[in-house]
């Protein structure tokens, strides 16, 4: 019975994994299949068969399941479905060729309540003969039904009632339980020892705390960002106010050229001069990007509406300096002449104060390769002790070495004499092991061998069943209705119509639409040349600003440099002569080091590169110049260049 009870809860098992929406029947059987090949060929073919049969069938047996919940098995759970299922094929289609002997050993295996309250529902000849009959005839043809399943259950009706009642008999009759007459255990007392009494613990000394260090003064000071924030703000406002009072000055004088006499507004600051270490100018080759003036930039219609509104301002208000000139307005030449002077002493005590923070980095530079120099004396010398103290280690341990490689050499042939002999029989016993499996191997391969075609065979026979079911169940049924387009439906309602009518309305009025789409873009068409015609004299009136003011720029341009010129190189003064002096003195002692020593001295610079350096390096600082002026003018934009060219 255990074997019995073994094969059906493997069946219930796949069964409840069988999903028929997602699920093939074929697929599901052949996976089944494959993780059941560590059974024995017959469960093997015992499941196997149920299985199927139940798939094959699951239109009867969901009918007479389904309907034993709903009458008489309301107080079943639903985790026993797939066990009803199994009995109910079993009874219904598999009853004559197992034998009533065997199919009484396969129901005695699982629980007798829910056989024999299952069994009485299925066995009921009322049942029988009414709605199981009438349902299962909607599936398959009546008379068929009535031969092959209704008739056998009939005939088997009174031994399976019979068996019924035994079933329930032997259920009734199990003794209870007997009650055990053992005495009652009576709980005692455990014989625990008296606790000692605890002794008073020694007060522990509290331990000195650190003292804490204060709060520091930055707690209570405004963060450095914020003071960097407001000096920034500062200095953005006297910047603004300088390009408020140089725009007020030079207010539309691009159109008229301006002489070389006239004054005109320094810069308040130069772009930060350019210092690069010598030996990174001959490592590698720096190549700076030169901005191209003649690059084409193409504007939007805002930006042309933009540009033409600002001309036009600036036109107004050169017209309104002018009325307040012959007013007799004054003018702010002293005050420029007397700014221009003031920011020419301050840019030579800037490229001064420059010049002594190189001398003193070339200086540092001097001290620290006499320092290096110091320390690779001294690190050569440890290096030496270093290197006669490993000599002597490696020799020592080259001779413990060779003792250790004989001692092991001469205990290794002491263990391969002892194994030889152990070698010689482990062989032996393993090819006798391993014929022996071998053979088994053989044997069982030819038994699966044979199970697995009969399997397969039946298989492939049940499966051509199922197709051809299945292609009589799925045979079109011509299901169609003629529809006169041209017809009122007549349902009583305003407006109604014929769909060729409906048809024909809608294409007039698709029509009407199309002409109001037309006139509706000529009138889009026209706008837009209008507007293309008022951005082509905007941008003419446009180009011819720019072109003055590319001028006038080109103008102040050369004056501008002419000063430049004028400046010349920073005065030398005292600090830095003793400097370059202290810098000699630096290196011809460094130099005179490197020939006392073995030290190799730092690669200096010749004349000849350093010379190609500083005019390079004087090239690349001009044109950086150049750039960042060109910048600094008002109206010297991408636009002003487009202008110009």
């Amino acid at each position: 019975m255990a074997y019995y009870g073994k094969c059906i809860e493997t069946v219930m098992k796949h069964l409840d994994r069988f999903q028929p929406k997602k699920d093939s029947p074929e697929q599901f059987l052949e996976a089944v299949a494959d993780s059941l090949q560590t059974l024995s060929p017959q469960k093997q073919a015992f499941i196997m068969e149920i299985l199927s049969g139940c798939l094959e069938y699951r239109k009867l047996l969901t009918i007479v399941v389904d309907a034993f919940y709903v009458r008489e098995g309301r107080l079943c759970l639903r985790a026993d479905y797939s066990l009803f299922e199994v009995i109910c094929y079993l009874a219904t289609f598999q009853l004559e060729e197992l034998g009533f002997q065997l199919f009484c050993d396969v129901l005695r295996s699982q629980p007798v309540h829910k056989v024999c309250k299952f069994l009485g529902f299925l066995f009921n000849p009322l049942n029988l003969s009414s709605w199981i009959k009438d349902e299962w005839s909607l599936v398959y043809e009546t008379s068929h039904v009535k031969e092959n399943w209704i008739d056998p259950l009939m005939r088997w009706q009174p031994e399976v009632q019979e068996l019924i009642d035994q079933l329930q008999g032997e259920l009734t009759s199990q003794p209870s339980p007997p009650k055990s007459k053992a005495k009652v255990t009576e709980p005692k007392e455990f014989s625990l020892t008296t606790p000692r009494p605890r002794a008073i613990p020694v007060p522990e000394l509290v331990p000195k705390v650190a003292k804490t260090r204060p709060v520091p003064r930055s707690t209570y000071q405004p963060p450095k960002e914020q003071r960097l924030l407001e000096m920034t703000k500062r200095y953005n406002r006297w910047k603004a106010e300088e390009l408020l009072l140089r725009a007020n000055i030079e207010e539309l004088r691009c159109a008229v050229p301006r002489s070389r006499g006239e004054p005109q507004l320094q810069d308040s600051k130069k772009k930060p001069r350019l210092r690069l270490p010598p030996r990174i100018l001959k490592s590698q080759k720096l190549t700076f990007y030169t901005p191209n003036d003649n690059a084409p930039v193409k504007l939007n219609t805002a930006a042309i509406l933009r540009e033409g509104a600002l001309y036009q301002r600036q036109v107004e208000k050169e017209l309104q300096r002018v009325d307040r000139l012959v007013d007799g307005a004054g003018d702010f030449s002293e005050f420029l002449e007397w700014q221009r002077r003031m920011q020419a002493k301050d840019r030579e005590e800037q490229l001064a104060a420059g010049e002594v923070r190189r001398l003193r980095g070339k200086l540092s530079h001097e001290e620290a390769a006499l320092a290096r120099q110091q320390v690779a004396q001294e690190k050569r010398r440890t290096a030496e002790l270093k290197k006669e103290e490993t000599a002597e280690l490696m020799q020592r341990c080259a001779e413990r070495r060779l003792q250790e490689e004989k001692s092991m050499k001469e205990l290794v042939e002491q263990v391969i004499e002892t194994q030889k002999n152990v070698k010689v029989a482990q062989t032996e016993l393993r090819k006798s092991r391993r014929r022996i499996a071998q053979e088994v191997t053989e044997e069982n391969r030819e038994l699966l061998q044979r199970s697995a075609e009969a399997a397969k065979e039946e298989q492939k026979r049940r499966c051509d069943l199922v197709s051809q079911l299945r292609a009589l169940e799925s045979q079109p049924t011509r299901r169609g209705k003629l529809v006169d387009l041209t017809q009122i439906p007549g349902h009583g309602l305003e407006g109604e119509m014929s769909v060729v009518e409906l048809r024909e309305r809608l294409a007039l009025l698709k029509e009407t639409r199309r002409r109001q789409e037309e006139e509706r873009r000529d009138q889009i068409i026209q706008g837009q040349r209008a507007k293309s015609r008022e951005l082509r004299d905007t941008l003419e009136r446009v180009a011819l600003c720019r072109a003055a003011m590319g001028r006038s720029a080109a103008l102040r341009w050369e004056e501008k440099k002419a000063r430049w010129a004028a400046a010349g190189a920073p005065s030398q003064d005292e600090r830095v002569l003793e400097l370059q002096r202290r810098i000699q003195e630096k290196a011809a002692e460094r130099r005179a080091r490197a020939a006392s020593g073995h030290v190799p001295a730092p690669r200096a610079v010749r004349p000849k590169q350093r010379a190609q350096l500083e005019a390079q390096r004087r090239l690349e600082l001009e044109r950086s110049r150049e750039r960042w002026l060109r910048a600094q003018q008002p109206g010297c934009g991408p636009a002003r260049r487009l202008g110009a060219a």
